[in-house]
């Protein structure tokens, strides 16, 4: 993962950014959009009326592109969209959404639970919309979550893969009986979590050879894997250096790492229904393999992320 990204994700999961500071700028800045429905000012507050959709975005690629997808989606609907891309962390979007400024925005859902409740821990995708309605602010709702999960994973090099024959269908639990031969690799505190070394052993019964302390997902984890100084590692599931280094994602049957499954928030009345059916359409169609594809595009291949949203759509036949 390059530095960009690896900068992005962190502000995903952030939950102590300084929103005070941040809704204080929100209230002083006013913009305009550009001819491609783009603002100038991605802070700037426009209410959604009846007839026109404000889709904003986090600043990270992905969320740029899913912003793009659920754009383009409703305006193959024929509905006036505006963007409002890269507004920052979820302390920011999260308010703005919450006042109408903003009508749709890509979210995650286990992030988001995490931000609203610290102490749930859902068993079931079903539990965890639950538990999000349950702390939800009254004037926003979900639309139907997609199989795309960006999450925390145990991830095997190519080399290792290739060596004991594991491929996309293997499970974590396939490493039971040679984990002990293996090196695994993440932050520090993935050697003290539940969704880490504690999980990996209570729940799959793994053992690890050691564990080398590195980072959330970033360069020194990338590196590292690529390198074989460690054989597994804690990647995101839609890290475009997945495809790049043939990187084989181990599937996590028993859910220890949760749900994150790309899912959008809607400020009430902001959509019609033919909007909403729209974007559970998106959803519909957008898995992990397909979301890792365009992040790929978008990340490693350097497209522009609205292209890339716009061709998708048209060859899943939703534009």
């Amino acid at each position: 993962m390059n530095s960009k990204t690896h900068i992005s994700r962190s502000i995903r999961g952030n939950r102590g950014a300084a929103a005070v500071a941040l809704a204080a700028a929100t209230a002083l800045l006013a913009g305009c959009s550009s001819d491609d429905g783009k603002s100038d000012n991605p802070l700037a507050e426009g209410k959604s009326s009846g007839d026109s959709v404000v889709v904003g975005s986090n600043n990270f690629p992905e969320s740029t592109l899913l912003a793009d997808i659920y754009g383009e989606a409703l305006k193959a609907k024929g509905i006036k969209v505006t963007y409002r891309p890269n507004i920052g962390s979820r302390e920011t979007t999260y308010g703005l959404i919450k006042n109408g400024s903003i009508s749709v925005l890509p979210e995650y859902n286990g992030s988001l639970l995490a931000y609203l409740d610290q102490k749930t821990a859902p068993k079931s995708l079903a539990d965890t919309t639950a538990a999000i309605n349950a702390k939800l602010d009254s004037k926003l709702t979900l639309l139907d979550p997609a199989p795309a999960q960006d999450k925390d994973s145990v991830t095997v090099n190519a080399a290792t893969a290739k060596k004991y024959h594991l491929t996309e269908k293997s499970t974590i639990a396939d490493l039971k009986d040679i984990a002990q031969d293996l090196v695994i690799g993440a932050s520090p505190e993935f050697q003290t979590r539940q969704q880490g070394l504690v999980g990996l052993k209570s729940v799959y019964g793994l053992e690890f050879k050691s564990f080398k302390a590195l980072d959330a997902g970033g360069p020194l984890t990338l590196a590292a894997l690529k390198k074989d100084a460690v054989q597994v590692a804690d990647i995101f599931t839609t890290d475009a250096n997945i495809t790049k280094e043939k990187f084989v994602v181990l599937r996590d049957p028993k859910n220890l790492f949760g749900f994150a499954n790309v899912q959008p928030l809607a400020y009430k009345g902001a959509l019609s229904k033919e909007g909403v059916s729209a974007l559970n359409a998106v959803s519909a169609k957008l898995d992990t393999k397909t979301l890792l594809d365009l992040d790929t595009q978008v990340q490693a291949e350097n497209k522009d992320p609205l292209d890339v949203a716009k061709t998708w759509l048209k060859s899943a036949g939703l534009a």
